[in-house]
């Protein structure tokens, strides 16, 4: 099952079959209050270019539609939680669910979880920190989100040791050529770099995440064969992660911006795409530049 729906995620998880999803991920939006977006652009060689690149080359620069989404909501937390309920009847018996976000609303969150779910089924608190972009003077610097892992049943769940990837160790030296060689383990700590402006992997979608933080969960909370649900798709990071390592993947977003982001991304997997109209068309993959207002 590959597959991409336009729509809400409330209306379209009603229409899903029961039991099919064995790993929730989810990157809602994090209610910042303000408007998501990146500046895209398109750039040719040009001999009057306004832009400089290596060796002095010059670059002609047309700026493109962005996408863009308002991140403001009165009630989040009932907003996110009426999905989250609503995605139950979608899991395995042995299902978990990750749910990414930030400081400004993961406490909250973290309560509201624990009533649906029982604090039992809650796992572990893993941080993403990064080191990339502004760094106040009057605060330190907000540089991690959290996710929080959740198993539909404490006591039956996918934990795959042997699928995880390994990270080198800080000191080396301490832990002798063999240790070094194999690495380690990660902890409920990710450091993981942002993903890279100029990269292949950067779609110019607001708020995309690193392809090998959502890869780390699916392989290790999910078998080949299994399928990935997520509702807050946006650029279809899960997508890809699923269907690179053999799983199959349902992504809900309401965003005609996103689902033209994850045909163009996903193409290659064939998704079928569902309540899209014809002239929809795919998004070319330009350059851009980082606007996030957050």
């Amino acid at each position: 099952m590959k597959r991409i729906h336009l729509g809400d995620s409330l209306d379209v998880l009603a229409t899903l079959p029961e039991g099919f999803a064995r790993l929730v991920y989810i990157d809602p939006p994090f209610n910042t209050g303000q408007v998501q977006k990146r500046t895209r652009m398109k750039t040719q060689a040009h001999e009057e270019g306004e832009r400089v690149g290596f060796g002095g080359k010059r670059y002609k620069v047309e700026h493109v539609e962005s996408s863009t989404y308002e991140d403001s909501f009165d009630d989040f937390i009932g907003f996110l939680m009426e999905r989250v309920r609503a995605s139950v009847r979608c899991m395995t018996p042995d299902a978990s669910i990750f749910v990414h976000l930030d400081s400004r609303e993961v406490h909250y969150a973290k309560v509201a979880l624990d009533g649906l779910f029982g604090r039992a089924s809650f796992k572990n608190e893993i941080i993403w920190a990064y080191d990339y972009g502004g760094r106040p003077k009057n605060r330190w610097p907000a540089k991690h989100d959290t996710i929080l892992w959740y198993a539909r049943d404490p006591s039956k769940y996918v934990f795959d040791y042997d699928a995880m990837d390994r990270i080198p160790y800080m000191a080396p030296g301490l832990v002798g050529p063999e240790k070094a060689a194999r690495g380690k383990t990660p902890t409920d700590v990710w450091w993981h770099t942002i993903v890279p402006t100029s990269g292949k992997e950067k779609t110019g979608y607001p708020t995309q995440k690193p392809l090998g933080i959502v890869e780390r969960v699916v392989k290790v909370h999910s078998a080949p064969g299994d399928v990935v649900l997520d509702f807050f798709a946006g650029s279809g990071t899960s997508g890809e992660a699923a269907a690179k390592n053999d799983r199959g993947f349902v992504l809900v977003d309401r965003s005609e911006d996103a689902v033209r982001v994850m045909r163009t991304r996903l193409a290659r997997f064939e998704p079928e795409v569902v309540g899209v109209v014809p002239a929809m068309a795919a998004v070319e993959p330009v350059g851009y530049v980082s606007e996030n207002l957050e």
